[in-house]
């Protein structure tokens, strides 16, 4: 009894082949070209993608009148067609061809799907052959179910391998990511886009013109990585190296699931193409592969299918009860299981519950129509409630006495979703709902002008697959790292150029400025994008960089400037900094490290900003650097000059007091021509009190010493600051005293008011300094300013009875500066307020 049924179910007499093996076997080849040697044939493909690309290919070879294309959203149908391409669904089996054949015949064990292709495994047959492709998992209940078959086995042209787990940014280039949902998708693409330039993304949600064109950027190199669903597992055709699974866990439609390693092999059979190898592998997150996973996978071994999908084919639709009862019929084999209720099922289920749609469904015909409506498919795979009222609509509209949709109510349907805004969820679901209508649309008895409405539904499927693709583009590709990282892995130099803003421009992208020779890229600092771009643009900036050396080393000095905080500047541009060199008024120049200069090109940089510096110092401390030159001085004033260049223009009278009393008044004459002032507590140079001197000075003091710059150097006209806020850590006293602003108590007094101040100190023999209004004129100084300095001098504030303030020395005090005045036989004395010569 069994054998007589398998042998009904095992089709009317000619040859049946099963080709069986893994991905990457040429079966799909084998098939179109054996069936473009019969005179007719027809070729069943399990996604209309697969269908459109071959469809396309065989068009190529025989010519468009001679090749018909039949899925549920399209139809190309020549007048007398010798081959039919179509999704297996719509295979039109009642036209007898001599070849036929059914790719992926292994999804006969699909719980969703896998009815329809058991349906062909048992019924559709060529007439003179018939061939099955698909995985050799399948191969016992082949033999089972239709004897007669023939079994070709198909060897992997490329060897697949593990490559273990890597991190999602660290996979290599030509690489595809999968994962099971559209969140974890976008996610991982996200990442990849900033920290790899982009990757192309394919989700079983796209439309099939959305999926090949984010295929063809991958393709066509424009990204090296692919972030996908299973929906890469069958049928695409990539140059992918490697497969890498960012999760193991998908829900089947009714609950989480871990892959089966059927599944694994299917999808990492992505990897590699024709004879080269591919590898797969995991991301971190996942971790490792089981051992005997690894092993099953690579060498495909896997444990056969046990039972395939069926249902009933043989419908009864004599009322909608019977037609129910006949899609619950058990199998009539035991190898067959039968399907759980897919979606066409379940829209019957909730139709028959509406009393309008049941009392138009009577008759055999009306009940075939109803399961026809049943059999429209909703896209976004939800069968939600407002899908089971749109088929009711459509149903009670074909039952009317026009029998076809109402026109203006297909337009207004059809118009809500010609509009491209939105994120990519609304265009997804806008797609979704199009790719409905493009199905409607190709039943031509339903509509009064099905040709208006299949190009009104292709023209906004493709135009929202267009934006769709664009929004996916925009999110998930920065085109121009793409460029970039496709250029430098090519090995040549990138074309680039800088515009007059300073704006650079590689490859037609704008990818940063650069600022004199130090390129400030358009990306988050120290990231790999920034990296990437540092990368391009020291290759591609070679001959604008060696013509800006040029014309640095042959700019006047003017175009250079020397920055408070040590920076040495070119035309306002950072371009090197002081360092601590072997003397205070020698420092080295440093220039900047995060040049795209070589070490040739910096050097040329350091020595024209040498001669510039050294040039710059004798304009600004030309009276220093001429008093060690001085060929007048002799003897004693020769010390003392060189110890003065040496204290850059101050010295401590206390320390050379000695020296100061030998000079001869030939000596102090000379000293003076110098510009040498000596005064009470020091010497100095006078006209280096100027500001710019000050503040050089400073800044070559602090940089010897390696302090914190800018340094504290006092504004312009001020003749004592606050020294306590000179820098973190606060400045030492030996900086003041080198800028030529001594320190007294709190305060730093310029060295020629400070002189001052001691020559009133010194007039004043009996402790009583004139009135403080009078000696704050004296020394320039505001009354609060003067009172720091006296009081940390020795002195207080007295106020008479008329209200003058006068300041008196402490009783049993010494000043700590000379406060004893010199005998009146020194030669000191006899100079004018005590002073030294000029």
């Amino acid at each position: 009894m069994l054998r007589t049924m398998v042998e009904a179910y095992s089709g009317p007499a000619g040859r049946v082949t099963a080709v069986l093996g893994p991905t990457n076997t040429g079966k799909t080849y084998l098939a179109i070209e054996r069936m473009l040697g019969y005179r007719t044939g027809m070729i069943g493909f399990p996604l209309r993608l697969l269908a459109r690309e071959n469809y396309d290919r065989i068009a190529a070879a025989k010519g468009r009148n001679a090749v018909a294309l039949v899925t549920g959203e399209e139809k190309i149908l020549p007048p007398n067609p010798t081959y039919w391409v179509c999704t297996v669904e719509s295979m039109p089996l009642d036209r007898p061809v001599e070849f036929l054949a059914v790719d992926e015949i292994q999804l006969c064990a699909d719980p969703e799907r896998g009815h329809i292709f058991t349906d062909r495994l048992l019924h559709a047959r060529g007439l003179v052959e018939t061939m099955f492709l698909g995985s050799d998992t399948i191969q016992p209940l082949i033999r089972r179910l239709v004897p007669r078959a023939e079994f070709i086995s198909r060897p992997r042209f490329s060897q697949l391998t593990y490559a273990g787990h890597r991190k999602l940014t660290r996979l290599p280039p030509r690489s595809a990511v999968v994962a099971f949902s559209a969140t974890d998708v976008y996610a991982m693409a996200e990442l990849i886009r900033r920290q790899r330039g982009g990757t192309a993304v394919v989700l079983g949600a796209l439309s099939p013109r959305t999926r090949n064109a984010q295929v063809g950027l991958y393709q066509a190199g424009e990204v090296d990585y692919l972030v996908a669903t299973d929906a890469i597992g069958m049928g695409l055709n990539m140059d992918v190296d490697h497969v890498a699974f960012a999760r193991l866990v998908k829900f089947d439609g009714i609950q989480p699931r871990r892959l089966r390693a059927t599944e694994v092999a299917q999808i990492a059979g992505r990897a590699g193409r024709h004879m080269r190898d591919g590898t797969f592998g995991t991301t971190d997150e996942v971790g490792e592969l089981e051992p005997e996973l690894v092993d099953r996978v690579e060498n495909h071994s896997f444990e056969t299918l046990k039972a395939l999908m069926w249902r009933n084919a043989d419908l009864r639709f004599d009322t909608p009860g019977f037609l129910l009862k006949s899609l619950e019929e058990r199998p009539p084999l035991p190898e067959l299981v039968r399907a759980r209720d897919a979606d066409d099922h379940l829209s019957l289920q909730a139709l028959v519950r509406d009393p309008e749609v049941m009392a138009l469904a009577r008759g055999k015909a009306a009940v075939k129509l109803l399961w026809e409506v049943c059999q429209v498919p909703d896209f976004r795979k939800v069968l939600s409630d407002a899908h089971t009222r749109l088929l009711g609509r459509i149903f009670l509209q074909l039952r009317a006495p026009a029998g076809r949709l109402d026109e203006e109510w297909v337009a207004r349907q059809v118009a809500r979703l010609d509009r491209t805004e939105g994120d990519i969820d609304a265009l997804v679901a806008r797609i979704a709902h199009i790719r409905t209508w493009t199905y409607i649309s190709n039943r031509p008895a339903w509509l009064k002008d099905p040709l208006h409405w299949q190009e009104r539904s292709r023209a906004i499927e493709d135009k929202l697959s267009d934006a769709l693709h664009e929004r996916l583009t925009q999110r998930f590709i920065d085109r121009r790292s793409a460029t970039l990282a496709r250029t430098l892995k090519d090995g040549r130099a990138p074309l680039g150029g800088v515009r007059a803003d300073g704006e650079v421009v590689i490859e037609g992208h704008p990818v940063g400025r650069l600022e004199g020779f130090r390129f400030a890229p358009d990306a988050p600092e120290r990231s790999d994008e920034a990296r990437a771009l540092l990368t391009a643009a020291r290759r591609a900036l070679v001959d604008e960089l060696a013509k800006r050396v040029r014309a640095f080393e042959q700019e006047p000095d003017e175009a250079f400037a020397l920055q408070s905080d040590g920076v040495l500047a070119w035309r306002g541009l950072p371009v090197a900094r002081l360092g601590a060199g072997p003397s205070v008024l020698a420092p080295l120049v440093v220039p900047r490290a995060d040049t795209l200069l070589d070490q040739s090109q910096s050097d040329r940089l350091r020595v024209r900003l040498e001669s510039w510096l050294k040039g710059h110092v004798a304009q600004r401390l030309k009276p220093l650097l001429d008093l060690g030159r001085a060929e007048e001085l002799a003897g004693t004033a020769r010390g003392l000059a060189f110890q003065l260049e040496e204290g850059l223009g101050v010295l401590p009278r206390a320390a050379v007091a000695g020296l100061v009393e030998g000079l001869e008044r030939d000596d102090r004459r000379a000293l003076g021509k110098r510009g040498v002032r000596l005064g009470v507590t020091h010497l100095y140079l006078a006209t280096l009190l100027k500001p710019a001197a000050v503040a050089l000075r400073a800044l070559l003091w602090a940089v010897h010493a390696g302090l914190p710059l800018p340094p504290p150097a006092p504004p312009p006209g001020r003749v004592s600051v606050a020294a306590a806020g000179g820098g973190t850590p606060p400045y030492p006293a030996a900086f003041w005293e080198a800028i030529g602003y001594p320190l007294v108590g709190p305060r730093a007094v310029r060295v020629d008011m400070l002189d001052r101040l001691e020559v009133e100190l010194v007039k004043a023999r009996d402790g009583v300094l004139p009135p403080e209004a009078t000696l704050a004129q004296i020394i320039g100084t505001g009354a609060g300013e003067l009172a720091e300095v006296l009081t940390a001098l020795g002195y207080r504030r007295t106020e008479t009875g008329d209200g003058t303030v006068t300041w008196r020395r402490r009783p049993g005090r010494n000043r700590p500066r000379a406060a004893k005045p010199p005998r009146a036989d020194h030669p000191f004395a006899k100079l004018r307020h005590f002073q030294g010569a000029g």
